[in-house]
């Protein structure tokens, strides 16, 4: 599995690159706050949902703590998605949060 780090991310985003991101966190933990930008779809609706993901695009993997989206990633991996998860998830996040 790929994996990357917040800071990564975060640069990434800072120098202007187009990332997609999908956090998998339920509704209320999004709502208190997320790296914007982000598609968000939660983990448990992930397989209903994955038709609206293109197996061309990268896709970076957000949650918590960087379990649930290593789970998402791990599945969409298995389905032939291109997913990295990023690692230590919005608790080592330091960058903007909507």
């Amino acid at each position: 599995m790929k994996t990357i780090l917040p800071e990564e991310v975060k640069k990434k985003l800072e120098a202007g690159e187009a990332l997609h991101l999908i956090d998998v966190r339920e509704v209320d933990e999004v709502e208190s706050g997320h790296i914007p930008g982000i598609t968000h779809i939660p983990l448990g609706l992930l397989e209903f949902r994955m038709h609206e993901l293109n197996k061309n695009t990268p896709y970076i993997m957000v949650c918590r703590s960087g379990g649930r989206s290593g789970q998402a990633t791990a599945y969409l991996e298995s389905q032939g998605f291109d997913v990295t998860n990023m690692a230590g998830g919005m608790l080592e996040w330091t960058g903007e949060v909507k």
